[in-house]
């Protein structure tokens, strides 16, 4: 019978869309790890660093994945993983590392209030440059709903992938010609205007954002 560790970690899987394989390479194992363990539990635990490695991914507690139970400092928190990517504001950061660097906790009431996607949909980025001044600083972390792209459009604040590198920019819907103007709030940045929705690949919609105060 799988393990309650297990099922989580299956369940988590088929939430964010990621393989067996792929993880075990993430934690430094064989390919056929993770598919051991969920399906016929070996081991029958994880070890300690696999554990940690896969709760931070996943922006769970330890706990849920066979570990102790001191990680309940975060209950009622939820836990957002933040990539070591950076959505540039200007010339263009290159997004070809996308594996967790570490996590945000949220107060869950609060994260609710704010939108009603999954975890699993949200991630934390660094803005790199200026063109989105004032409203974005170089440094600044934003939040990134992935469940808020493309399919739900509309003027706002979104991350964009082009040609492998992320970009974090204003799209202006026209009411009429159903054409999107990329702005930017920095005046010395020049738009992209009347661009065509199919041509602009929409990773998510930017809803909250953090800075350091200097």
């Amino acid at each position: 019978m799988q393990n309650k560790a297990a099922a989580a970690l299956e369940r988590l899987c088929l939430e964010r869309g990621d393989d067996f394989a792929g993880l075990s390479r993430m934690i430094g194992r064989n390919p056929a790890y993770i598919q051991q363990f969920v399906r016929r539990g070996i081991p029958k635990r994880l070890g300690e660093e696999e554990r940690r490695l896969l709760a931070r991914y996943f922006g769970v507690p330890e706990s849920l994945l066979g570990g102790p139970e001191h990680d309940e400092q975060f209950s009622g928190m939820v836990r957002i993983p933040a990539l070591p990517v950076r959505a540039s504001a200007g010339p263009g950061a290159f997004a070809d590392d996308e594996r967790q660097r570490a996590f945000f906790a949220f107060d869950e009431r609060w994260l609710k209030q704010l939108t009603g996607a999954a975890r699993s949909e949200l991630n934390l980025i660094r803005v790199e440059g200026d063109s989105m001044m004032p409203t974005l600083t170089d440094g600044d972390d934003i939040l990134v709903d992935r469940s808020d792209a493309k399919s739900r459009l509309r003027d706002g604040i979104y991350v964009l992938r082009i040609e492998d590198v992320l970009m974090v920019k204003r799209l202006a819907l026209h009411p009429i010609k159903h054409r999107v103007t990329v702005q930017s709030d920095n005046p010395a940045y020049a738009d992209w205007p009347d661009c065509d929705p199919k041509d602009i690949d929409v990773i998510g919609r930017v809803i909250w954002s953090a800075r350091r105060i200097a």
